[in-house]
């Protein structure tokens, strides 16, 4: 299927739907935005579409009737992505636990708040090879988040990253961290699905469980020199990590099939 990216979320261009738009705008990918306040129509889902994104996107501006069709898409070929975020998956106003277009997606969402924020960090880590991942350092310099929804991959999900947390202290006998480093330790603790893949019919399906925007995606959005920036029409400018902007890019191209 061959279409533009309809792209819902993020609040809107002024805020957070900045960076990936920005991006989209860099890449030259034909997209339609629609803030996180307003309502998809039918009229949005006639058009022919690649991928649909929602990311901090409420499910109660997705009527249960455009649900439908948007199933009907992806079930053709369209590709579906949702990002994390207080109002993605259940987490705090999303509610998409339960709705017609949660059988797409390849995890189980839960029907409690499903937020989790990382005070020391967590470090995205690949769980398998994968086109969305291939070609950057995630084992010689893993990117780290600050929080993320926490969900259940389907049996029929292949989970291709992972976030590992770590308690780290410092055992050192003065006030101050040694300059040498000699006196930290770095304690694995547990570890939460962060990117699971699928399919729905004809469509590719994907879920990344951490934020595309500040603040949850913490230093991620750093990840990589040199540094890119994007702007896209009525938004402001944004500068992210060179790293950082390939993931989504191969991400969102694996799973619109963008190009093929």
């Amino acid at each position: 299927m061959s279409g533009s990216i309809l792209y819902c979320g993020d609040t809107d261009l002024n805020g957070a739907a900045s960076y990936l738009a920005g991006m989209l705008t860099t890449w030259n990918f034909n997209f339609q935005y629609i803030p996180s306040n307003q309502r998809i129509s039918i009229a949005d889902l006639e058009k022919p579409r690649s991928l649909l994104i929602l990311s901090d996107y409420p499910a109660a501006n997705f009527a249960p009737e455009c649900q439908e069709a948007a199933l009907k898409l992806i079930q053709q070929g369209c590709g579906l992505l949702m990002i994390g975020g207080w109002e993605s998956y259940h987490g705090f106003g999303g509610d998409w636990n339960g709705t017609p277009l949660a059988a797409a997606l390849p995890v189980e969402i839960a029907a409690q708040d499903d937020r989790m924020n990382f005070d020391q960090s967590a470090w995205l880590v690949p769980a398998t090879e994968h086109p969305a991942i291939s070609g950057l350092p995630w084992l010689t310099r893993p990117p780290a988040i600050g929080g993320m929804n926490h969900v259940t991959p389907k049996p029929d999900s292949k989970v291709v990253l992972e976030a590992h947390t770590f308690k780290a202290t410092y055992a050192g006998t003065s006030n101050s961290a040694d300059s040498s480093n000699s006196g930290w330790s770095f304690t694995p603790n547990q570890k939460y699905p962060a990117l699971v893949t699928g399919q729905y019919g004809k469509g590719r399906t994907a879920s990344f469980l951490s934020d595309v925007a500040p603040h949850w995606v913490g230093g991620f959005v750093d990840w990589g020199l040199p540094r890119v920036t994007g702007q896209a029409a009525q938004s402001q400018g944004i500068e992210v990590g060179h790293d950082y902007a390939s993931f989504w890019k191969q991400l969102l191209t694996w799973t619109g099939q963008l190009g093929t």
